[in-house]
């Protein structure tokens, strides 16, 4: 099992395990004195880093890189009206919960294929990546430049951050941010350009599903929202890599 997998991932030698390890850290230490995440948030978020740069190479960091950059930004801007909203992050970031819930699809699809070889799971892998950055950028621009939403199961207005509201200008910035990550995955050749339209049509049917779930079992408080930001990956990832066995 480890010979298939070293055959498959980046990190193929003693050298580029020093290289993830090195930027792996310095990525979760960046990301901790940013405050886009806490403690467990750290750690989680550099094991996903470490996992996805390894198999996928400096291309997934991109990936990776990108994600949280979307989201630092999206995230802090309007803060004091998101804050006096009460739909604010904490200002200390993200935790391990909410970042497994963002990152884990894609870092078990990059293990999976790791394992196998097959290709279509770093579609799903970076399909995962871009409904996160889809899902997290259009809750947040929707929350800073709207005080109403429109939920998405009966489209009656309801106030900005309810679960499942959706807006237009969230709803565009999180597009353009999953079309982001899905055009540095084709760019740095982790998926080929001819899948770049799987990836960012699974994000962008993803963060759908996100918002279903969020107007009925969230609202129900049948789950919680990182179980809905969990489903939400899962089904990008899996509609992916559906669509690219299937081609």
């Amino acid at each position: 099992m480890m010979s298939n997998l070293l055959m498959h991932i980046w990190a193929s030698s003693p050298q580029r395990w020093a290289v993830v390890a090195a930027i792996t850290l310095s990525f979760a230490v960046v990301a901790r004195v940013l405050r886009g995440v806490n403690r467990s948030g750290a750690l989680a978020g550099g094991l996903a880093c470490l996992l996805l740069f390894a198999v996928g190479g400096p291309g997934a960091f991109a990936a990776l890189g990108a994600l949280f950059l979307m989201t630092w930004l999206s995230t802090r801007l309007g803060y004091r009206t998101k804050r006096q909203l009460g739909i604010a992050e904490r200002r200390e970031g993200r935790n391990g919960w909410q970042i497994s819930a963002n990152l884990g699809v894609a870092a078990l699809s990059a293990v999976t294929f790791g394992l196998t070889g097959s290709g279509a799971w770093l579609t799903a892998a970076v399909a995962a990546l871009a409904e996160a950055a889809t899902d997290t950028v259009a809750s947040e621009i929707g929350q800073t430049f709207r005080q109403t939403a429109l939920l998405i199961t009966t489209w009656e207005a309801v106030p900005a951050g309810t679960d499942g509201g959706i807006t237009l200008a969230g709803t565009l910035s999180g597009v353009a941010a999953g079309m982001t990550i899905a055009a540095i995955a084709t760019l740095t050749g982790i998926v080929p350009h001819a899948q770049f339209w799987i990836q960012a049509a699974a994000g962008i049917f993803g963060m759908l599903v996100d918002s279903l779930l969020g107007a009925t079992l969230q609202r129900r408080g049948w789950i919680n929202n990182e179980v809905v930001n969990f489903c939400g990956t899962l089904m990008a990832a899996a509609t992916a890599y559906a669509i690219a066995m299937r081609g």
